[in-house]
């Protein structure tokens, strides 16, 4: 009886609540008992494999479950959204310019990185894109390849609007079954992220992050300025309200979790239990959440920027404005294909440091330092991306909601 009356209580309490005492309690075995603290990372990696488990089927099944129920004459908003993915993406690239030019980086290289292969050039990088579109259903579903997923749920949900209404019941029941499957998972953060946080502070410690002070200051100062200040004007300009509940809202509760599973795709089913709690538009969220997890990549932007730059300043290499407005471009679009490149935004640091001239092997060693400093960078990185998600797909939600409510 008490054992049911503790689990009911933890399925009815503050989830936000219970995953800030799983991160102090994370924190305190990982200073009291360290060794401990290690063994308890299998918490941890159980609830990222669930997560990114159920993520590929649940984003299959409710995007062609949307499509196929659409009613006639309902609008999804998608090509707002996917242009404000775009232009925060090419916003976040400009801000880490503006840092790194007023707070120059330069780095004790370091080897590490010879056994990473970047990509030679964007085509390569949009070739990639392109060939996961037509990817095997059965092998997107496994790979987690969600520009596949979209392509296909998009194609099967079409070709099911005309279906049977039996036919359109049962994609609509699964997708009510995956979701309840998320919730449960969702649920279990607090553990989850328990073991994330004392297993990571018992193996690596920050000791290996203090001679890098100064790059993750203009790397997080450039992140904290876009979540701050550029998302919550975004959202003002098209909302015309007050953007920062919405804004902490989304950081609290997408971003958290991003911060410890630091995958977007893990991510991906909290941040459609979010938008489902600010109750946006379904047919919409269901698919801009997917396509926002590997095309909405402001912190990736920021990542390629800040470290080319850091490696340009380094090797002592003058830098004119054209040539910083090109590599904010580079970045975007690079910053966009990340997700379908192996080693993610890291591995793109070559590309753009060969806008400078910078030898393959000197960029390679810049991405040695990133991996060094990705406990925190990529952390932040996917906190940044994954809220962003929700933030933008909300504003824009809101901003038709009031356009066509009656006067």
């Amino acid at each position: 009886m008490l054992h049911n009356s503790f689990l009911a209580r933890l399925a009815r309490g503050n989830l936000v609540l219970q995953i800030l005492a799983g991160i102090i309690l994370g924190i305190a075995l990982s200073m009291i008992a360290p060794q401990q603290a290690e063994s308890v990372g299998l918490l941890g990696a159980l609830f990222v494999g669930a997560l990114k488990a159920v993520a590929p089927i649940l984003v299959f099944i409710l995007v062609a479950a949307s499509i196929a129920n659409q009613k006639k004459n309902q609008h999804t908003y998608m090509r707002p959204i996917v242009v404000l993915y775009l232009f925060g993406t090419f916003t976040a690239a400009l801000t880490a310019v503006t840092m790194s030019f007023l707070f120059p980086t330069t780095l004790t290289l370091v080897s590490g990185a010879e056994g990473a292969t970047p990509p030679q050039g964007i085509a390569e990088v949009l070739n990639t894109l392109l060939f996961q579109l037509v990817d095997n259903p059965i092998n997107a579903l496994k790979n987690a390849n969600y520009i596949g997923i979209l392509a296909w749920a998009v194609a099967l949900g079409l070709a099911l609007h005309h279906a049977s209404a039996s036919t359109k019941a049962l994609f609509e029941d699964l997708s009510h079954g995956i979701s309840q499957i998320v919730r449960f998972i969702i649920r279990l953060a607090p553990f989850g992220i328990f073991g994330l946080v004392a297993s990571t502070l018992a193996t690596t410690g920050f000791s290996a992050l203090a001679g890098y002070l100064h790059l993750l200051f203009v790397l997080l100062g450039a992140m904290a300025i876009i979540a701050l200040f550029v998302n919550p004007l975004i959202v003002f300009v098209k909302t015309r309200e007050n953007p920062y509940p919405l804004v902490f809202q989304c950081l609290r509760e997408s971003g958290v979790t991003a911060f410890f599973t630091r995958s977007s795709a893990a991510n991906i089913p909290v941040n459609m239990a979010l938008c489902e709690k600010l109750k946006l538009d379904e047919d919409t969220y269901s698919v801009s959440i997917p396509l926002g997890a590997t095309i909405n990549m402001a912190g990736a932007a920021i990542t390629i920027t800040v470290l080319t730059l850091a490696a340009v300043h380094t090797m002592g290499i003058e830098v004119d404005l054209l040539t910083a407005v090109l590599l904010s471009i580079v970045a975007a679009v690079s910053a966009c294909g990340a997700s379908g490149v192996a080693g993610g935004s890291l591995l793109l640091i070559p590309l753009a440091c060969g806008l400078f001239g910078i030898p393959n092997e000197i960029a390679m060693q810049v991405v040695a330092v990133g991996f060094i400093i990705g406990v925190v960078q990529d952390s932040a990185e996917t906190a940044l991306n994954s809220s962003t998600d929700v933030i933008f797909t909300a504003a824009v939600c809101k901003q038709k909601q009031k356009q066509n409510r009656p006067q």
